[in-house]
């Protein structure tokens, strides 16, 4: 009996909970319609995450990709909408979704959605000052040169 798209995320037990690893998904075969003309979307949608207890059984994870193949999404939308469908069911340390999505009207897109989100940058684009380690005390290096010079002065 073939197979029928569906939303729903089986999972299973963590087999080191204990551990620190990663676990990459690549799904080439995403399709859904453009919302605007209902013309077909194509892209690849990653799925890279430090699972927790819980690990996202991969024939479901096709399964729910195919459930977007009759409707309309924006690419936005979409990427954010799996990961949070997938924090929802698997509760991992961290998950980044990535939707790479086909030239549409000459552009291409890609969309990255986070869990848990990054921290927002600073006003301004302003970057936190540079920390000076045990190297730069003993004036070995200064976070004052240029990378360049710092680089030279190494050789």
């Amino acid at each position: 009996m073939p197979s029928k798209p569906s939303k729903r995320l089986d999972t299973f037990p963590n087999p080191r909970p204990g551990r620190e690893y990663v676990i990459r998904h690549v799904c080439p075969e995403y399709t859904a319609l453009c919302p605007v003309t209902g013309q077909p979307d194509f892209g690849t949608i990653v799925v890279r995450y430090v699972p927790a207890r819980r690990c996202v059984e991969l024939k479901s994870l096709k399964l729910y990709l195919w459930s977007f193949r009759d409707q309309g999404h924006y690419f936005e939308q979409v990427t954010n909408q799996i990961l949070e469908d997938l924090v929802r069911a698997v509760q991992p340390r961290r998950m980044t979704v990535i939707g790479r999505f086909n030239v549409r009207g000459g552009i291409a897109t890609q969309v990255v959605a986070r869990h848990p989100q990054e921290r927002r940058p600073r006003p301004g684009g302003q970057r936190p000052a540079a920390r000076t380690g045990s190297r730069a005390r003993r004036g070995q290096i200064s976070s004052t040169q240029p990378v360049a010079a710092r680089k030279a002065r190494a050789r």
